[in-house]
């Protein structure tokens, strides 16, 4: 018999790094996942991930306190700021884009920094083909203010 449903879930946890503390531990007790399983689970399954990469993940959890997990690529705005090498700044000790994209340029990447992006992230975009998905990554650097050099 299938399992009953109970509910999806998104979160971003570093790869690795999961861990009983907040925000990762509240949102899953609140829902009944055993924490504990959740995070050797996860950290199981991104050990071979570059270590604190944000990894999106989808929960899907079943009435029976079982889960089920989709962990995807990190975003397209954390490979561009690698590969921009952007330096982190601010409150959090981040790596920013430019404030006023389209007026400033805070960075720039070539083109084969952009296929390689665009390699590593084609499960997770809607493109057809390699040439499609880099012109979703240009589209998002173009946004962050990083230059795509020929």
């Amino acid at each position: 018999m299938a399992k009953k449903l109970a509910g999806t879930m998104k979160l971003q946890i570093p790869a690795g790094k999961a861990n009983p503390s907040p925000p990762v531990g509240p949102a899953l007790g609140q829902r009944g996942i055993n924490i504990m399983e959740f995070c050797k689970a996860f950290n199981a399954k991104t050990q071979e991930m570059e270590p604190g990469a944000p990894c999106p993940t989808v929960i899907t959890y079943y009435q029976d306190k079982s889960f089920t997990m989709d962990i995807k690529t990190p975003p397209a705005s954390y490979y561009l700021k690698k590969a921009a090498g952007l330096k982190p700044v601010g409150k959090r000790n981040r790596p920013r884009g430019a404030e006023a994209p389209g007026r400033e340029t805070v960075a720039s990447v070539t083109v084969a920094q952009v296929r390689e992006i665009a390699e590593a992230k084609m499960k997770d975009l809607s493109a057809n083909d390699v040439e499609a998905a880099m012109l979703i990554i240009v589209g998002s650097a173009r946004s962050m203010g990083i230059e795509v050099k020929g």
